[in-house]
C-alpha cells in the first residue's frame, strides 16, 4: 500500500509516499481502507519535533528519540471497513466488512496511509450524510474543543465564551459548540477570517490585527485559547470571578501551574465523543471548515500549509 513516511525529524520535505506492507489487524481489530485523514496539528508537531517549551524531552521519549517511532503519522481517518478481526464484532462498535466508518487511532498513529489497523472499538459508524472528508476533519479539532468546554468548563447556556483562534481547527469547533449550548460568543481571528467565524454563530468578533485582547474590558466566563498566545496572567484578567481559562496548547510550566481557574490537559479520543458530533453533522447544526484538499502524493504540501501557522480549519488528504 501507499503511505506518507517520517524516518527522520524535520521539515515537511522529510515526508516520503512510498510503497510498504499492508497492516495486519489482530483480533480485536478492524482494517480500514482509507478516504479521508487529517493533517493536524499534532501531525505536524511530531513531524517536526517542535513540542511546547518544557515538554520536548517527555515527548521524545515516548515518541522516539532520534526518529518517529511510528513511521506513519496520522490519527484521524474516515473510510471504509475491509476486514474485521474474529473478535472485533464483540466490540461496542460492531462494524462488518464494507461500513463506511470513521475515527481516531490514538498513539499507533498510521492513518497517512491506504489502509490503518485499529481496535474496533474506537471506530464508529458514519452517518451517510456526512462526507469521509468532514467526518475526518471534525475528530481532531471537535472532540477537543468538546472535551475543554464541555468537561473542563462545564459550559452551559447563558455563559460567555472568548474563543482565541477562532479560526483554525479546534477554533472553529469551539465556536459552533459554544453557540449550540446557548453561550454568547466572541471569537478572536484576524481580517480574513472574520466573515467565517460570524458565519458559524460568533455573537462578536475581535479582529486582533487592530485591535489588542488585552484591551477588552469584557469579562468571559470561558475563555479558552487554541493557539497558546494568552498566558495564565493575562488570561485571569479577562475572567469573571468564577470564569475559567482553558489553555489547549500549553507549555509544561503551565501545566504544573494549572490550578483553581486555569485548565490544561489532553482531550481523550473516546467514541461516544466522535458519534456525538457526527450526529450534530448529520442534523447540520455543526459543520466542518476545510482548508484544503489534497492527495497523498501532495502531502509535503499538507504540512507546509500547516506550518504556516495560516490555515483555516482543517487540511485533509484523500486517498
Amino acid at each position: 500500500m501507499r503511505a506518507a513516511v517520517v524516518d527522520r525529524y524535520g521539515p515537511p520535505g522529510v515526508v516520503r509516499v512510498v510503497e510498504v506492507p499492508e497492516p495486519v489487524h489482530r483480533a480485536d481489530e478492524i482494517l480500514v481502507r482509507v478516504r479521508a485523514a487529517a493533517v493536524t496539528a499534532g501531525d505536524a508537531r511530531i513531524r517536526g519535533a517542535r513540542f511546547p517549551k518544557g515538554l520536548g524531552p517527555f515527548a521524545r521519549l515516548g515518541l522516539g528519540v532520534l526518529r518517529p517511532r511510528q513511521r506513519i503519522l496520522g490519527s484521524a481517518f474516515s473510510g471504509v471497513v475491509e476486514s474485521v478481526g474474529a473478535q472485533s464484532g464483540i466490540s461496542a462498535s460492531g462494524v462488518a466488512p464494507g461500513d463506511e466508518v470513521c475515527g481516531m487511532s490514538g498513539s499507533r498513529l498510521g492513518a497517512h496511509a491506504e489502509y490503518v489497523a485499529v481496535p474496533a472499538g474506537r471506530v464508529v459508524r458514519k452517518p451517510a450524510g456526512v462526507s469521509h472528508e468532514d467526518a475526518a476533519g471534525v475528530l481532531f479539532g471537535g472532540t477537543t474543543a468538546l472535551y475543554f468546554l464541555r468537561d473542563k468548563a462545564g459550559l452551559a447556556a447563558g455563559m460567555s465564551v472568548l474563543v482565541n483562534g477562532a479560526s483554525g481547527a479546534v477554533g472553529t469547533n469551539a465556536v459552533q459548540l459554544a453557540k449550540h449550548v446557548g453561550a454568547t460568543v466572541t471569537a478572536v481571528t484576524s481580517t480574513g477570517n472574520v466573515p467565517l467565524v460570524a458565519r458559524l454563530g460568533a455573537d462578536h468578533v475581535i479582529d486582533y490585527t487592530t485591535a489588542s485582547i488585552g484591551a477588552v474590558a469584557d469579562r468571559f466566563d470561558v475563555v479558552i485559547d487554541t493557539v497558546g498566545a494568552i498566558s495564565p496572567a493575562s488570561g485571569r484578567r479577562l475572567l469573571t470571578p468564577d470564569g475559567v481559562l482553558l489553555l489547549v496548547a500549553a507549555n509544561l510550566w503551565e501545566m504544573l501551574r494549572s490550578r483553581g481557574s486555569v485548565k490544561t490537559g489532553s482531550a481523550p479520543e473516546r467514541a461516544a465523543d466522535i458519534e456525538h458530533l457526527l450526529a450534530l453533522m448529520a442534523d447540520g447544526r455543526l459543520a466542518t471548515v476545510t482548508d484544503r484538499v489534497l492527495a497523498l502524493a501532495e502531502i509535503v504540501a499538507a504540512y507546509e500549509r500547516v506550518d504556516s501557522g495560516r490555515k483555516v480549519g482543517n487540511v485533509i488528504i484523500r486517498l
